[in-house]
């Protein structure tokens, strides 16, 4: 008698939970489509405009983000080297060269699942174009290590993988006709700790 409507609701919470495991698991592989890799760091210029993809529209719903509009700005993240190796936080590295133009900068770090990385309050967590000491081609090298570095250190917590987030405000860039001929800073690793 109730083995028809028990194998129905059977039926439909293997379909339900199936679909939803799926939808959150795309959600999670991609921010959308249209990237553009320059190096190690990776952009999604689309994403924040009205001709996104419904992957992107949803990504960024779920994760309550306000991206910033195509005059604005442009963000890359980078989560692997220059080498292709990915980021770990008990490694240091160099962040050498220039930024493409931009009116203002930021460089922070994150948690491999984007949240931002805690390192307290005496330590470095962000750096900026007006904080950064350049050389004088204006180039800069800035340290990211979870131990002190001398001149620009980006301070990390011994959490495994992370991610580097770029974002340039203001920029030409912002608009992805010329992105491919920009030139980022290489993310070269200089050691690791045996721990």
């Amino acid at each position: 008698m109730f083995r028809i409507p028990l194998l129905v609701a059977l039926a439909l919470a293997v379909a339900f939970g199936a679909g939803i495991a799926s939808s959150v698991s795309a959600l999670k592989a991609t921010v959308g489509f249209g990237a553009i890799a320059l190096g190690p760091w990776v952009a999604f210029p689309e994403a924040q405009t009205e001709n996104t993809d419904p992957y992107a529209k949803a990504h960024r719903a779920r994760a309550g983000k306000l991206l910033y509009g195509g005059a604005e700005g442009l963000q890359f993240t980078a989560a692997i080297d220059s080498n292709g190796q990915k980021l770990s936080s008990d490694c240091t590295y160099d962040i050498d060269g220039i930024t493409p133009p931009a009116r203002f900068w930021t460089l922070y770090a994150t948690h491999a699942n984007d949240q931002p990385m805690k390192t307290g309050a005496e330590l470095p967590a962000a750096t900026n174009a007006w904080t950064v000491l350049r050389k004088p081609d204006s180039s800069f090298v800035i340290h990211v290590s979870p131990v002190a570095q001398p001149g620009n250190w980006l301070a990390t917590r011994r959490v495994g993988a992370f991610k580097l987030v770029l974002t340039l405000l203001d920029t030409p860039t912002a608009g992805s006709s010329g992105l491919i001929d920009l030139t980022m800073p290489k993310i070269v690793r200089t050691g690791c700790t045996d721990a």
